[in-house]
């Protein structure tokens, strides 16, 4: 009785907080002090997840495991390129909210990738139970809290309450990542970056932060001097003005860091010592476009970019058919080819890639209201 009483004076308190509009960081942080009383545990680690992809994009560790990140790119590995099946993604694709891994493995916690090579091992956990915060058709984080060799395993009344916990912990992270954006100052050289070039392919303005984003351009192998990059964009604008083209000039260059730039030129019908000016912007891919940005970099037909873009969102061969009107045999002979082409052998590789590639290296950079990176 007494036990029961906590759960639900610890439930009632996570849900005052998720309503809150707490800051992302206090709402997490305190709602994990609130789990602690219900649910002991020496550690704990909370992230939020991409909506859109279900990739991390940023994790926060508590207790034992604060400050530890020494082995990170290996919990990447299993969560993202192993055949793990408690992995968050593969958690949510079997509608899942929740596990306990003694209860899951029967004891048998190293028949888990994730137990047997990292937590137990390196870290000295013998028991994880994971929770998703889950929101319709998708989850906007998770977290994982740990026991060692010394405390009881987790309990299924564990696991119950702990999934009790997920409409919470989803309306908490939302508001705080909104709070966190209304809040926010943004920086001077916030948004796209402005360049405009004149009649006599000079530069005449530059906006705040278009010369960082020009060196980023200067890091590229290939443009050294990247002013043959923004004239040959102005001689397609100007084309595009007098009628000659059609789509309007855009290009996609990936920096030496690894970030995905975008550059738009634009014409500008000006008057007198004006006329000829184009201006051309300089920003940052949104994730949405990454993913196109991932499959457009190989050499895929129309139909297999569709395909991945379908794989990348967790949607499985059957809805892929259906979604876009072929058979199932169809779908896997695309899928044949896509695995050729980007030299991986799964369905996992795939995502493995995208999440080393362009999430891993951005985790903890602000969320937009989405949940993507802002």
């Amino acid at each position: 009785m007494q036990q029961s009483l906590v759960a639900e004076r610890t439930r009632g308190d996570i849900e005052v907080l998720a309503r809150a509009g707490l800051e992302l960081e206090v709402f997490l942080s305190e709602a994990v002090d609130s789990l602690a009383r219900a649910v002991p545990h020496v550690a704990a680690c909370v992230g939020t997840h991409d909506p859109a992809t279900h990739l991390l994009t940023s994790a926060r560790k508590f207790g034992d495991l604060a400050d530890n990140n020494d082995h990170d790119g290996v919990f990447g590995q299993i969560e993202y390129d192993s055949d793990e099946t408690t992995t968050f993604r593969a958690l949510f694709e079997a509608g899942r909210t929740g596990v306990a891994m003694d209860l899951a493995t029967q004891g048998e916690v190293e028949r888990s990738v994730r137990m047997g090579r990292l937590m137990k091992p390196i870290y000295g956990y013998y028991d994880e139970l994971r929770m998703l915060y889950r929101e319709g058709r998708t989850f906007w984080g998770s977290i994982s809290i740990f026991r060692g060799p010394d405390d009881p395993t987790f309990s299924a009344d564990d696991l119950e309450f702990i999934e009790s916990l997920s409409g919470f912990f989803a309306r908490g992270v939302r508001g705080g990542i909104l709070t966190r954006i209304a809040d926010s100052t943004p920086p001077a050289d916030a948004g796209p970056a402005v360049i405009v070039i004149d009649a006599s392919d000079e530069i005449a303005q530059l906006s705040p932060g278009a010369a960082a984003r020009l060196e980023q351009l200067r890091s590229v192998d290939h443009f050294a001097d990247p002013m043959g990059v923004l004239l040959a964009l102005v001689g397609t604008a100007r084309r595009q003005l007098r009628g000659e083209v059609t789509p309007a000039p855009r290009i996609r260059v990936r920096a030496a860091d690894g970030m995905w730039l975008l550059l738009h030129a634009s014409p500008l019908p000006g008057f007198g010592d004006r006329a000829g000016d184009v201006v051309i912007t300089i920003e940052e891919a949104r994730p949405p476009e990454i993913v196109e940005l991932v499959v457009s970099a190989f050499d895929l037909t129309p139909r297999e970019r569709d395909v991945t873009q379908l794989v990348l969102r967790g949607v499985d061969t059957k809805e892929i058919a259906q979604a876009l009107h072929v058979s199932a045999y169809t779908v896997q002979d695309h899928l044949k080819a896509i695995f050729e082409k980007l030299d991986v052998r799964s369905r996992r590789e795939l995502i493995a890639r995208v999440y080393f590639d362009q999430y891993e290296p951005r985790i903890g950079q602000p969320l937009a209201a989405t949940g993507n990176f802002a």
